[in-house]
């Protein structure tokens, strides 16, 4: 997932601006101790642009989640941007 996610930052220069008549998808990494995220859209193209990147350490309590849980996190806070 890594690779695809560097492929994504190092491919794409330009953010898409998000539009929620598009559709829009979340592609989420995570590690024991951190998480990443990328939020697309789907241009007129048919490819899927980015439109915001994140990536953050988990605090102690973040660390036990379970993984899909992570995932989860990596979601929600890809959502709030």
């Amino acid at each position: 997932m890594f690779r695809k996610l560097k492929k994504v930052f190092i491919t794409e220069l330009v953010l898409a601006i998000p539009d929620l008549n598009k559709k829009i998808r979340v592609e989420a990494n995570t590690l024991d101790y951190a998480t990443e995220g990328v939020l697309l859209v789907k241009c007129e193209n048919k490819k899927w642009k980015p439109v915001a990147f994140i990536s953050k350490s988990l605090n102690t309590t973040e660390q036990n989640y379970k993984i899909y849980n992570k995932e989860m996190l990596v979601v929600i806070w890809c959502l709030k941007l």
